[in-house]
């Protein structure tokens, strides 16, 4: 009976060896030793816990959470998209600031709808220290965003001065490739690296103020209708609602082409597509370039988002 509990008392003292070793490799979290000494398990190290999912034996991750390992930011040649046109791209990793983008994601393109988010932003930030917008224009705010009503855009284009509404927006947001154009509010400039740059002004506060950023971004979470499209239409339907966007698009009669500009604003990152295309391949084919771009960028490594006014 004696050799039978030296016996065990070694074989213990080699398991939890054993289960050191792993903790220590950080293969196993603390609360696992914990559970593994108490009970003395047969299996320490549960798969699930050892490595991250493998997308060869079919696994996927969670509902909601980040891929493990972090995959970091994407190559440049991460994007394969088939176009018959002009397609650009860019991603902003928000921890670190770095953009990465397709090999022209600093050439020019233009905004349509999308920079009605900014105009919305120049105006709400302006507003004086205890002073708060009628019902009547936060109502035209939120139609602008949501719906893209362009009539709401024209009078706030008017109210903001026009163009120096947008020569504010390259000022504020840093931009390097945007510029106006003539009095038009669509046709404003614009690359893909800029865009993100935008993207990461709207959601740092640095376009519409500490007190109505919050505001502004559950409105682009409320996009709905025709602009409801694009880069979050690639995620999960529980995680799409938490992403704010603003696209834009028109068949521009000039050039016969669809001009679209998809952005897309997550908890770390900022998303980007520009497209051109000719006018006989339809609208759906543009609102299926940004989905598969932001496909192809976000898989593995979308999280789901905090509560819009959590702390």
């Amino acid at each position: 009976m004696a050799r039978h509990r030296l016996r065990r008392h070694r074989r213990r003292r080699r398991y939890h060896l054993f289960v050191v070793l792993l903790l220590a490799a950080g293969l196993i979290g603390a609360e696992v030793v914990h559970e593994v000494i108490r009970h003395g398990a047969a299996d320490p190290a549960p798969a699930a816990l050892v490595r991250g999912p493998d997308p060869a034996a079919g696994d996927e991750p969670a509902a909601g959470a980040t891929a493990t390992p972090d995959p970091g930011p994407p190559s440049p040649d991460a994007v394969r998209v088939p176009v018959e046109g002009f397609l650009s791209w860019a991603f902003l990793d928000r921890r670190s600031g770095r953009i990465t983008g397709s090999a022209n994601h600093t050439a020019p393109s233009d905004t349509m709808s999308m920079v009605k988010a900014w105009l919305a932003a120049d105006y709400l930030r302006r507003i004086p220290p205890g002073e708060t917008p009628t019902e009547a224009r936060l109502d035209a705010l939120t139609r602008m965003i949501r719906d893209s009503d362009n009539a709401a855009a024209q009078d706030l284009f008017a109210v903001l001065g026009r163009r120096r509404s947008i020569e504010r927006l390259v000022e504020t947001c840093g931009l390097t490739d945007s510029a106006p154009y003539h009095d038009a509010w669509s046709n404003t400039v614009v690359s893909a690296r800029d865009t993100v740059r935008i993207g990461l002004c709207l959601a740092d506060g640095r376009a519409a103020g500490d007190r109505w950023t919050p505001w502004l971004l559950d409105e682009m979470r409320r996009v709905r209708g025709v602009g409801d499209f694009g880069i979050r239409a690639a995620l999960p339907a529980d995680l799409a609602p938490q992403v704010a966007i603003k696209n834009g698009w028109l068949l521009r009669d000039e050039d016969g082409l669809w001009h679209i500009a998809c952005l897309a604003i997550g908890p770390d990152w900022v998303v980007a597509a520009l497209a051109r295309y000719p006018g006989r391949l339809g609208f759906e084919y543009g609102t299926g370039l940004c989905r598969d771009v932001g496909g192809q960028l976000l898989v593995g490594r979308v999280r789901a988002a905090p509560p819009p006014n959590a702390p």
